[in-house]
């Protein structure tokens, strides 16, 4: 993904911090962008600083709430392999501007779920597999595209963001949430979580 030319230079990374479960921001619905606010040098800073965040952080998406920005932007890159969740069907840098999910299919999948805002834990999340996204691209380009499996999954969770949603709170049985640390070692081990 390239960013518009008004972006800003690349010469140094702008990390953000990420805020994390029990601030306010990300209990918040976030409000959409105007036309003349998504072509606007802040941001375009946003979405720069943002993709810098979430490659120092090692996640696979970022909504703007998460770093305290309460705005309908999220990005989301998943690499086909070398990430914390396995090899997958890969998704280029895509940023997605006031976004809408429509759920195409109602069968869910779960998945075993972690948030850079809710660092050190995972928990099982079963949500729908097939999705429609309409969004608005940086540029004013408007899209509907459709998502299906992990993909899915995390276009869900990030645009959950958007609405002051965690992943928390779509766990259906507290016992399937674990700090990451027993969820590692329970795998190594062969042992699944009931």
């Amino acid at each position: 993904m390239q960013l518009p030319e008004k972006s800003y230079g690349r010469i140094e990374l702008a990390v953000r911090k990420i805020i994390r479960m029990g601030h306010p921001t990300l209990r918040k619905v976030a409000r959409p962008l105007s036309d003349s606010e998504i072509l606007s040098d802040e941001i375009a800073r946003l979405v720069s600083d943002m993709t810098d965040t979430l490659h120092d952080y090692g996640g696979i998406g970022l909504a703007a709430p998460q770093v305290n920005e309460s705005v309908r932007l999220a990005l989301i890159e998943i690499p086909s392999e070398g990430s914390r969740y396995g090899d997958l069907e890969s998704l280029s840098l895509t940023v997605f501007v006031n976004p809408t999910v429509s759920i195409l299919d109602s069968p869910c999948a779960g998945f075993w779920e972690g948030c850079l805002s809710v660092p050190g834990l995972r928990g099982w999340v079963e949500r729908p597999q097939c999705v429609r996204v309409d969004y608005k691209d940086l540029e004013l380009g408007e899209h509907s595209q459709e998502f299906s499996g992990f993909q899915a999954t995390v276009i869900q969770h990030e645009f959950d963001h958007l609405d002051g949603v965690l992943y928390v709170d779509r766990i259906a049985d507290m016992k399937q949430l674990l700090f990451e640390e027993e969820f590692e070692r329970l795998a190594k081990l062969g042992n699944t979580v009931d």
